[in-house]
């Protein structure tokens, strides 16, 4: 049973709008936990479509998603941490736009989020966690002591999307990026289940224009 002294600090937020940048920064500056929980469900994901399983099949994707054993591991040189998929390295292919699809696609399947909810909680452990996600304010860690929402515009959030792929030589047009950007956030702000949005005691900061370092100041100011 997660330990409830522990400190939690929850960022929320859109595709796009940061949040994965920001809690890592943040983490590591305050030395706590990270919990990347948008890496839990493209985890899922990922097995499910190696599986060759229909998305839209809940029970299967139910099934899937408790028996999938997930687990990250963090490099000793400091690099991205690992996402390990039933035994495979599956950090490269969690990050794709297809895997993040099927992430929001069964992020609306209720029985899916229940079966990852206690995977969730158990990253509470001392010193504190930073976690970062759609629905951790508001679901997963309704008792954080400070919760932020960070969102940006939709056009900035295709833009940084976009640097990013291109900096991994993914080929993608910025057209398609913001059209599954803006397709994203009405699905997820429309789902039945844990709907995107902020906790009615988080601080919403707006990042559209703002630098990394501006952002992580004003999160750590707010933790501090």
């Amino acid at each position: 049973m997660p330990d409830k002294t522990v400190p939690v600090l929850t960022i929320d937020g859109p595709s796009g709008s940061g949040k994965g940048t920001i809690s890592r920064a943040v983490a590591d500056a305050l030395g706590w936990h990270l919990l990347d929980s948008g890496a839990l469900y493209r985890a899922v994901g990922f097995a499910a479509g190696m599986e060759g399983l229909d998305l839209s099949d809940a029970e299967a994707v139910t099934r899937c998603a408790q028996t999938t054993k997930i687990s990250f591991r963090d490099p000793k040189d400091g690099s991205e941490t690992r996402v390990i998929v039933n035994g495979m390295d599956a950090t490269g292919e969690i990050r794709t736009e297809t895997c993040g699809a099927a992430a929001s696609a069964i992020a609306a399947i209720p029985s899916v989020r229940a079966a990852l909810f206690d995977k969730q909680r158990s990253f509470r452990k001392t010193p504190g966690l930073v976690a970062d996600g759609r629905d951790m304010g508001t679901v997963i860690f309704p008792d954080a002591g400070t919760k932020v929402f960070l969102t940006a515009s939709a056009e900035e959030r295709a833009k940084r999307r976009y640097k990013q792929l291109k900096e991994k030589g993914l080929g993608v047009t910025l057209a398609a990026l913001l059209r599954e950007i803006q397709a994203r956030d009405v699905r997820d702000a429309g789902r039945a289940v844990a709907p995107l949005k902020p906790a009615d005691d988080a601080t919403v900061i707006d990042s559209t224009g703002m630098s990394i370092e501006a952002v992580v100041a004003a999160v750590l100011q707010l933790a501090r």
